[in-house]
Parts: C-alpha cells; structure tokens; sequence
C-alpha cells in the first residue's frame, strides 16, 4: 500500500504536468482509456457471470465517479498536488455518513468522533472568507462525497455484479463522458463549468509521455492497492494509504507548488487522523 500511495501521488504528479498544455477533461479521457482495454481484454478472455438486476445504481456510480474524477483532477491543474489528494482522502469520512444513511449501517461513537474531526480538517484547508467557499474548495469537496457515493454503491453492487462490470461502468463512462462533452463544450460559455467542458488537443511530443506516464503510474497503483487489501486488514491498509499525501506533498514541491500553511497542514493531519479513525473503527 506504501508503495501504491507513492505511485498514486507519481500519477497526479505526471497529471499535473499533462494540465498545461490539455484540459482537464482530456486528462480523465486519457486515465480511463486505457482501462477500459485492459478490463474489455480480461472480459473477453473470461465472461462475467452475475445476476444484475441494478441498472441505475451501475449507471449512477459510474456517472458519479466520472464527474468526482473530472473534479479532482481539475483540482490538480489548478490548486497544489497535496490539497488536491487531501481534499479526494476525504471520500472514507463521506463514506461512513452515506453508508449510516442509505445502508443503514451502525456507526460508533469513535467513528461519529472521526467524521466530525474530518469535517473540522477540511474547514482549516478551506479556511471559508466572509463569501463562503472557493470554486476549487467545492470542487475538492465534491470529490470526496462524490467518490464516498461510488465507493458506498459499490458496497451493493457487489451482491449483483461482477467486479469488473462495476469497473467498466465507472471507467467507459469516464470515456465516453468526454467524448460527449467536447463535442457540446463549443457551444456552452458557463466559466464556472469549465471543469465539465474543454476542447480536444491531441499530445505533442513531451505530453505524449505525461499522458502514458500516468496511465502506467495509475494502473500500478490500482493493482497494488488491490493486492495489499487481499493481504491484511482493510483498517491498517487504509491508514497506510494516507501517505499518498505527503508523496503528493513533496511531488507537488518539486513541481513547484508552494509549501502548505500552517492552518492547512493542521487540516491536513486532522483529515489524515479521521481517516485513519474510520479505517481502523
């Protein structure tokens, strides 16, 4: 999982470089591409077996996770690495409220503790003026529920679908989503939904390497946060996790972000202490 943290943080780092010179729309469409021929070969060589029987609840934690994606990585073109990946670490604290609410699962004092620490974590990173939050402060938030509510409809998805089912409907969303968006986006002026719309530029030498770069980056990771939760328990796998923050931290450093204040590195560690609560409850 250490070690899936890092290569996470080396993904949103080659992400960040691919942001300057394509939208971040053009991003998403790269990172899930690539899944979807990975997945649709593993599919082809073994079918699915499942009962189905949840067609909107596939669609919705697709379309869900595809808008929380276009939101972070958003976030990632345009606020430092670390706030970005604070901000998607978020998603377990959500994770816990949706799965009490629509799940009806029990939640401990510990964990209500660990939600509201979380919520007193991310008020110090936004640190909200007189006019309420920033455009990237929402966004970032967004994309913690938005992954909670995947990550939460997965959970009953499990008992209708197979899992690569459940993957395919998250990443050929997250392509053909686009595709259908560069398409509208020149004829939709909103600049507060430029995180939805943006126009398709093919890579051009360097960015060729950013772009694949992260497909790898992404895929290593996933396969190996995969096989540390096959390992031990999900808590200390999810406490382990958190590190991918301060690989973001540092990467973001090296790319030129500047180094977190003191209210938001007092955010972070209290964001980083209710994960790590709900994990471990």
């Amino acid at each position: 999982m250490l070690i899936a943290s890092f290569t996470f943080a080396v993904m949103g780092a080659f992400a960040k470089l691919a942001s300057q010179s394509m939208s971040s729309l053009e991003v998403v469409f790269f990172r899930n591409i690539a899944g979807v021929v990975l997945v649709g070969i593993a599919v082809i060589k073994s079918p699915m077996q499942h009962k189905g029987g949840k067609p909107f609840l596939l669609f919705f934690r697709g379309f869900i996770g595809f808008i929380a994606l276009l939101a972070f990585f958003y976030n990632i073109a345009h606020i430092s690495l670390g706030d970005a990946m604070t901000y998607s670490k978020t998603s377990p604290i959500f994770t816990a409220v949706f799965a009490w609410i629509f799940l009806h699962e029990k939640l401990s004092y510990k964990a209500w503790s660990a939600v509201f620490i979380g919520f007193i974590g991310i008020l110090f990173i936004t640190q909200p003026s007189g006019l309420g939050f920033s455009k990237y402060d929402l966004l970032g938030i967004f994309s913690g529920v938005g992954a909670a509510l995947a990550y939460t409809s997965v959970r009953e998805l499990k008992q209708y679908y197979d899992t690569r089912a459940i993957v395919l409907s998250f990443m050929l969303t997250g392509t053909l989503g686009p595709l259908v968006l560069f398409f509208v986006s020149p004829y939709f002026q909103a600049p507060e939904l430029d995180f939805l719309l943006g126009k398709f530029t093919m890579p051009q030498g360097i960015v060729w390497v950013y772009v694949i770069a992260m497909g790898i980056f992404a895929t290593i990771s996933q396969l190996l946060m995969t096989k540390a939760y096959g390992y031990t328990k999900a808590g200390i796998v999810g406490a382990v996790s958190y590190s991918n923050i301060l690989f973001s931290i540092a990467l973001g450093l090296l790319l030129g972000d500047a180094f977190p204040s003191l209210l938001t590195s007092i955010g972070i560690l209290l964001i980083v202490f209710a994960g790590i609560l709900v994990a471990r409850v």
